[in-house]
């Protein structure tokens, strides 16, 4: 079976859970990574779509012109060559405002969308689709060659991109009020979606030195340290549904803060409720004092438990649910 995804290949800031799903995968199936050639001319049984949506964007109008040309390209390729399309729903709704004709193409596509996996139970699909449930997996082997550094006490870590949505400023807002004290520091690793919300959140910063910015995208081996030394990590999304990020921290063995949520609910159960601490309501200094407080008791487990979100397992589900949508579209 011969697999085109959504992404392309080579990309230092491609998204390891991309990378590790690819990897994963070739010894069942050929892999391919995305380009418009060989979306638009080599054969393949399943696309297997991420977020559809990037495929639209170009940097200039023009460059979106063209995207939207191949796009619709590529929607009659594979309704003619009746290609199973299987697409990885990361998110309820895109984060991306879209123009009214991308929307128009993005609902032709996902009717031509075969099967929908979802990361949790939580994630609807249209009615009457066929579906499948595939946790986001771990990333223990992706790190496995980093060493751990010494924990600073103290420490609160963001790291991952910086969208309006993820509520930075709102953790920035809340960490200047807080002092349980001791000596603590914020550490905020990211690309900002823009220069105004860079310089937003830095202005909201200004004269506390305990809060720090690394404000780009950083490599795997920046990450690794940052998580290591963090004592907490705190995602304050307005919208949490999946998180990589999440994932991430408690690959590394380090605790997070996210907002309680049926989702969030889900996978403290899952890994450990002294692993994974949720919050109702706005976050504030007094969320994350007693968050920090409840890091340093004991635990129940010395590590997260991530039995479920090993990759050998998701692979085998990819692996199947490409076989359920082939064979859909061939009975069709």
């Amino acid at each position: 079976m011969r697999v085109l995804q959504s992404f392309p290949e080579g990309r230092a800031t491609t998204n390891p859970y991309l990378l590790q799903l690819s990897r994963s995968l070739t010894p069942n199936v050929e892999v391919f990574g995305f380009t418009w050639r060989r979306a638009l001319t080599s054969r393949y049984d399943v696309f297997h779509v991420h977020w559809p949506e990037i495929l639209l964007q170009g940097r200039t109008p023009g460059r979106a012109l063209a995207r939207r040309m191949l796009f619709r390209l590529l929607l009659a390729r594979l309704r003619r060559r009746r290609t199973a399309v299987v697409r990885t729903l990361h998110n309820v709704r895109s984060h991306e405002a879209a123009p009214r004709r991308d929307q128009r193409l993005l609902q032709a596509f996902d009717q031509r969308t075969t099967l929908w996996i979802r990361l949790n139970p939580f994630t609807p699909v249209p009615p009457g689709a066929l579906e499948r449930t595939i946790p986001h997996g771990d990333y223990r082997d992706w790190y496995s060659n980093h060493t751990s550094g010494a924990l600073v006490p103290g420490r609160l870590l963001y790291f991952g991109l910086i969208r309006a949505y993820k509520g930075v400023d709102g953790l920035v807002d809340s960490y200047r009020e807080f002092n349980d004290g001791t000596a603590s520091s914020l550490r905020i690793v990211g690309a900002p979606q823009s220069s105004e919300l860079a310089q937003r959140l830095q202005r909201a910063a200004a004269g506390d030195r305990r809060i720090e910015f690394v404000l780009r995208h950083a490599s795997d081996a920046e990450l690794a340290d940052a998580i290591s030394d963090a004592e907490l990590v705190v995602l304050p999304y307005s919208e949490m549904h999946n998180s990589g990020a999440a994932l991430l921290a408690l690959s590394l063995d380090r605790p997070v803060l996210v907002p309680a949520n049926a989702v969030t609910t889900a996978l403290a159960d899952e890994v450990g409720r002294d692993w994974v601490l949720t919050y109702d309501g706005p976050l504030s200094a007094q969320i994350l004092a007693d968050a920090l407080a409840q890091t340093r008791r004991p635990r129940s487990r010395l590590t997260p438990d991530l039995t479920d979100r090993r990759w050998a397992v998701g692979a085998s589900d990819h692996v199947e649910a490409y076989g359920r949508a082939v064979q859909a579209v061939r009975s069709r």
